[in-house]
């Protein structure tokens, strides 16, 4: 079973949802905090590392020596990772989707693949959750490579949550793909309502059952509630705009040490439709 926790924009609280839920499972639980560029769930969690595993990538390099400059690999590249001029290739490794098709159609066989750096797969443990981060090198550009690698890691059959990068584009779709149930983290303002929109569109496109988690919600959420109301979105829960929980998160403190946030987010277990084995139960039609 797996449940990725997404938003439209950043700074809903998708973090925050991820570790309180993985906090109180009752399962044994992996936690992949797939926000490669700026993973945080470690800060919260504080368990020991057990591991860390370099991720690379294969870019073609070109021995100048063979090159007639024809321009057949630079022709052939969608991505625009090969520029040919004056006789001359070069590559632009950043835009590189590893598909080795240049090589393979490079007449004279100038091209070959090397392996380049792109982040590490980090991995920390406790009794009960298993966390694994995805960490971006400085300068690289890309990063639905690494979050693909991050999800390899582990397998399908175990209760996994996903913290997705912020956003609808590609770093949160490869995140959420395969996913078996996403849950949707969001705030009742203008600009959580217009990235709300965004991600359920991503959603349903995708075709993956979704709930809503409305964060920092007050009793003034007309602009949320008008809109959950007309799409009949399914609510999982409201969670309380609290200072006590404000402060608690700006110490590391994970939100489920009060209990009464603690009771938030058992009852959101209770909510996501699975079985008693913990696999997701099919749509009603």
């Amino acid at each position: 079973m797996i449940i990725a926790v997404a938003s439209g924009k950043g700074g809903t609280g998708k973090t925050t949802v991820s570790i309180n839920l993985a906090l109180t499972s009752t399962e044994n639980i992996i936690l992949e905090d797939c926000d490669v560029e700026e993973p945080n769930a470690a800060l919260f969690l504080q368990f020991p590392k057990t591991g860390s595993k370099p991720v690379s990538i294969s870019v073609p390099s070109v021995d100048l020596s063979k090159c007639n400059g024809c321009g057949e690999c630079s022709s052939f590249c969608r991505f625009n990772a090969l520029i040919t001029f004056s006789g001359r290739t070069e590559v632009l490794s950043e835009f590189c989707h590893s598909c080795n098709g240049c090589m393979l159609v490079c007449p004279e066989k100038a091209i070959s693949m090397t392996e380049r750096r792109i982040g590490v797969v980090n991995t920390y443990s406790s009794e009960k959750i298993e966390l694994k981060e995805g960490v971006l090198d400085t300068g690289i550009a890309s990063s639905p490579p690494l979050i693909r690698a991050l999800k390899k890691t582990t397998e399908s059959t175990e209760l996994i949550i996903r913290d997705s990068p912020p956003g609808t584009a590609c770093p949160v779709t490869t995140t959420i793909a395969g996913s078996d149930y996403v849950i949707l983290v969001t705030e009742p303002t203008p600009f959580g309502i217009h990235d709300l929109k965004m991600a359920v569109e991503m959603v349903q496109t995708a075709e993956i059952p979704f709930g809503i988690i409305i964060n920092r919600s007050t009793e003034d959420n007309v602009l949320i509630d008008d809109f959950v109301k007309s799409e009949n979105l399914n609510v999982l829960a409201r969670i309380p705009l609290s200072l006590k929980t404000a402060r608690m998160y700006s110490e590391g403190i994970p939100a489920v040490n009060d209990p009464q946030m603690r009771k938030i987010f058992e009852d959101i277990w209770k909510k996501i439709p699975l079985n008693h084995e913990g696999v997701l139960e099919p749509l009603s039609e």
